[in-house]
């Protein structure tokens, strides 16, 4: 049988068919697949029973090199540039021609799996791997269904084999790594990278491309939590500016840390598990995190303190971009279903480099919109490849490198959204005060959390706001346990002269990225510019 000429449901199971019965291990458990890791030398335990591993030579994400297939589906559809590169669908049938080839005698490990805890907006998954851990990372990550919830003829496949580089003078790619989404064939090609982060940032691509197309959801690279009165927060930001952190709150209960949609019904979670990273992490900053690193997490590039198993998470050796992957009920304060209302708050996390944006301010409605097509943070080490200290980037609807749709589409339905249900937004600032990156420092994670809190308990609704002066959003003048001098930012500058010239700075940079939404946006977005 011809691979090449079988119905999209029958893609994945052509490939194992192929592949000699007793070298396809199904839906193992947790532990055995920790056991088989360990024997086949892909890990360690460490001190508190977690599985040690390295991804290789790429230890975060490789943009440059994620594709998607053109085709009748994806052409008229998908916004073709710099974060979404064609692919020929010629090419990705030779190249998966080559990797079924490459697996015909070698183990795989098979996972059955779902994307979307709110049942009416599931994906089913198929995680065909040759790595035990990167099975056992999508067991973590992904939400796990009962035998006979499987739907294997609707599932979207992950097929990830690390050891099979590409040629790429042969197959179309620009390096031997490569992460392709085919939309026809509901396929994902991984190969040449490690790094289990391009498993699930693959499957939130397809959502991205398949939830507001079919069903008017808004998919969101976002964390978010719910208090005790029901009340549900949404948390936007790019890896490094604090979502797990601040949605993985003691007092408040976890839907999820990283993707989610928005329906009509509310808030849910894509995935079931959590993936943080650890670099620096201590156990009275982060406890929820510290305890869930347990049996049966993962955690990736670290490395052990002399002569120990324990794991030092202040090493850099390998990256900054140190993580765990861990099931979500591993936080004890995790919402069960991974379901939630529709959102009262909404917070913009930035982690600013210039050091001008203010600790936290609100956004009325096209300034939310505007900063959410513009996503402005700073890259920080080792979320990427190339990336040593924090870079300036506008990454649209803080989450750009996911996004297959044009970012209109997205910004429209938050919009809709945001008036439908009287959502309050607010820009949180996790970056830099007193002075930019170098001069300046963090912003303290006691003062950042006090500030959210303070919003999520309607504490600032009797507080006096001021404009600021360049970006005019409205900055509170007071906040419970929060210093004045921080909350007026300009203040912690000593060379006022200096703050103004960066804030200008950075609001001509605003101004300049965005002219690309201009003629693609409703005019009352770009009233929500810097001044």
């Amino acid at each position: 049988m011809n691979n090449l000429d079988l119905a999209p449901q029958t893609f994945a199971s052509a490939l194992l068919e192929s592949l000699p019965k007793s070298k396809v291990y199904y839906n193992l458990p947790p532990a055995q697949l920790v056991e088989i890791s360990l024997a086949r030398n892909e890990g360690k335990l460490t001190s508190t029973g977690a599985l040690m591993v390295d991804t290789g030579a790429l230890t975060g994400r490789s943009p440059k090199d994620r594709y998607i297939v053109l085709d009748e589906i994806t052409k008229n559809e998908v916004w073709w540039g710099e974060s979404n590169i064609p692919f020929d669908a010629a090419k990705f049938n030779l190249l998966f021609q080559k990797m079924t080839a490459f697996l015909s005698d070698k183990e795989v490990f098979v996972r059955d799996a779902v994307a979307g805890a709110n049942t009416n907006h599931q994906l089913p998954l198929k995680a065909i791997t040759t790595k035990a851990w990167h099975n056992l990372f999508c067991y973590n990550m992904f939400l796990r269904p009962a035998a006979d919830q499987v739907k294997e003829a609707e599932s979207f496949t992950i097929l990830c084999v690390p050891e099979f580089e590409a040629d790429p003078k042969v197959d179309g790619t620009s390096s031997p790594n490569f992460s392709i989404i085919n939309f026809t064939e509901r396929i994902i090609l991984i190969g040449g990278t490690g790094y289990a982060g391009e498993i699930k940032k693959g499957i939130f691509s397809v959502l991205n491309f398949l939830l507001p197309l079919e069903k008017n959801i808004l998919s969101m690279h976002c964390a978010a939590n719910v208090g005790n009165k029901g009340d549900t927060a949404i948390f936007f930001g790019l890896s490094g500016t604090g979502k797990t952190t601040l949605s993985t709150d003691p007092s408040r209960w976890l839907i999820g840390d990283d993707e989610h949609g928005w329906s009509e019904e509310g808030v849910f979670n894509f995935e079931g598990g959590c993936y943080a990273k650890v670099i620096d992490l201590k156990k009275e900053k982060e406890p929820e995190i510290w305890e869930a690193i347990k049996f049966g997490a993962i955690v990736e590039n670290t490395r052990f303190k002399p002569d120990s198993r324990e794991v030092d998470f202040t090493n850099k050796s390998v990256t900054e971009n140190t993580r765990t992957a861990y099931p979500i009920h591993f936080i004890q304060n995790a919402v069960e279903t991974s379901i939630g209302g529709n959102p009262k708050n909404i917070f913009f996390l930035t982690a600013d480099a210039f050091g001008v944006i203010p600790p936290i301010s609100k956004l009325n409605k096209s300034q939310a919109m505007y900063h959410f097509l513009s996503g402005y943070t700073a890259k920080v080490a080792g979320t990427e490849i190339g990336i040593i200290e924090p870079k300036l980037t506008f990454s649209t609807c803080f989450g750009a490198a996911f996004l297959p749709l044009h970012p209109t589409k997205y910004a429209a339905l938050l919009g809709e959204k945001m008036e439908k249900f009287n959502t309050n937004v607010w820009l949180i600032n996790t970056g830099w005060t007193g002075g930019p990156y170098g001069v300046g420092k963090r912003m303290k994670l006691e003062y950042t959390r006090a500030m959210i809190s303070a919003a999520l308990e309607e504490k600032l609704d009797y507080v006096e706001f001021e404009k600021h002066p360049i970006f005019g959003i409205a900055v509170p003048q007071e906040c419970p346990n929060v210093p004045s001098e921080i909350l007026n930012h300009e203040a912690t500058w000593k060379d006022q002269e200096e703050y103004d010239r960066r804030a200008l700075k950075l609001a001509v940079s605003f101004k300049l990225n965005f002219k690309r939404f201009s003629d693609c946006s409703e005019a009352s977005i770009s009233e929500g510019a810097p001044l």
